[in-house]
């Protein structure tokens, strides 16, 4: 990815004592290998039997999927290099025909490496406006995405600013011996004395919006916190735990190396070659029940060969049931994902099942005070009912086995016009509508 404006530039000149990650130019970089792939969005109509042909036609072309878990009456997003889109196109457009689908394909990026430049380009302005401040805690934080050094920083600068509300904490540790990083926000009785809300975000590598989200709403609870009744109250009725990125791994491999990259970055298992677990699929929780994951080490969803074998799901359930079992105890966790717009209940491994109805009370409070914002319109409901099957997800696992009554699940911006690549413009106003939905949670939690 070409960054003109690189946050380890920050570091370097306003810190000193970070060692900031930097982002690669254009000749080494993850944006090189995507130089000119389309990803379409082709519609899957309501037969399986398409569905299959698609699926099939998708694996003889061996392309990457966007869409992990393929529906009826959907659509799949998939990467097509321009070497085999026009063969690809054409048996595409035949396969839909014969089956009666009149949607058209659309494509969401004429070039995806083009559009990974532009993801993380910023002005002249923007980069003296960084050099200029003596924090990255700043407002213009969230103009950019920004390297995984610099996240660490933010938090460390936000602790510096809010000493009296806010700790760094660890929540875990990844399979690569990294700390789980987070932060602790906590009001006027001090730190561990309230009801826990806990906060996972860039649990899949490459949505890299769930981090700067979750870090806009930690920089919103502090910064206006001695000024705002509202937030006040909520800082001091509760101990914030914010992950900003639980696959620290995964999440540096998809800056340096591969945009597109979901999983943790664990060593393959015997017989395959194949990196990494999806860490939301890893938790124990269904992990044996069949439909909801992969046993397939090459997919995107795969399980793992045990649950709870990455070190990731492993210490973060762990920091999170020591929560839990404490005399305060977990009032709420939530799974930050992009992208899809939807904000989930549990269940996911059992369709069924029914939405507890103040979780979907709440699920539905929070779509409609996200919506007043800037429009933006969000699904709700259980994850099964409304999108597919999930097994030996953190979700599912915090509501059933830890116990936390307020547990849900978001997918965040957009519905497909960009995808994963979500444009820097758009962290702001993501942001601003995620945290008036949750301040609707926060006030109408009993």
């Amino acid at each position: 990815m070409k960054f003109t404006v690189l946050s380890a530039i920050v570091a370097t000149l306003l810190l000193g004592t970070l060692d900031a990650l930097s982002l690669p130019g254009p000749s080494n970089n993850s944006a090189s290998q995507f130089m000119g792939i389309k990803v379409v969005r082709i519609p899957t109509g309501p037969s399986t039997s398409a569905l299959d042909k698609l699926k099939d036609l998708i694996s003889k072309y061996d392309l990457d999927l966007w869409t992990t878990v393929p529906t009826i009456n959907s659509h799949v997003d998939v990467e097509v290099p321009s070497t085999s889109y026009g063969s690809f196109m054409k048996e595409t457009n035949g396969l839909l025909s014969q089956a009666g689908i009149l949607e058209p394909v659309s494509i969401m990026h004429e070039d995806l490496g083009q559009s990974i430049l532009e993801e993380s380009a910023v002005s002249d302005e923007y980069q003296n406006q960084m050099r200029k401040a003596a924090s990255l805690a700043t407002p213009a934080w969230f103009n950019a995405y920004h390297p995984y050094a610099d996240h660490l920083q933010f938090l460390s600068d936000l602790v510096t600013a809010y000493p009296s509300h806010a700790k760094i904490v660890t929540g875990g540790t990844s399979i690569q011996g990294k700390p789980i990083t987070g932060i602790n926000i906590f009001g006027s009785s001090g730190s561990g004395v309230k009801p826990a809300i806990i906060w996972h975000a860039n649990v899949h590598a490459r949505e890299w919006i769930t981090s700067m989200t979750v870090e806009y709403m930690a920089y919103q609870l502090l910064t206006n916190y001695g000024n705002s009744t509202e937030i006040k109250g909520y800082v001091d009725k509760y101990d914030f735990y914010i992950f900003p990125i639980v696959n620290p791994d995964g999440f540096i491999y998809s800056q340096t190396t591969n945009r597109m990259w979901r999983k943790n970055r664990q060593s393959p298992p015997s017989g395959s070659s194949c990196y990494g677990r999806d860490i939301n699929r890893n938790w124990d929780i269904h992990w044996s029940d069949t439909g909801g994951a992969s046993t397939n080490p090459c997919d995107e969803t795969y399980k793992g060969t045990a649950p709870f074998d990455a070190s990731e799901t492993r210490t973060l359930a762990a920091f999170q049931n020591a929560k839990k079992n404490s005399t305060q105890g977990v009032a709420m966790y939530i799974d930050w994902h992009s992208y899809s717009q939807m904000f989930f209940t549990p269940y996911g491994f059992d369709c069924s099942l029914s939405p507890p109805t103040e979780l979907l009370s709440l699920a539905k409070g929070f779509t409609t005070s996200l919506k007043a914002v800037y429009g933006t319109q969000y699904t709700y409901g259980s994850s099964c009912q409304i999108i597919y099957k999930t097994t030996g997800s953190s979700d599912d696992y915090s509501y059933v086995v830890t116990g936390v009554k307020y547990t849900f699940a978001a997918e965040l911006r957009d519905t497909g016009t960009y995808g994963f690549v979500l444009p820097a413009n758009q962290i702001y106003p993501t942001g601003i509508e995620t945290w008036a939905g949750v301040r609707y949670l926060l006030t109408n939690m009993k």
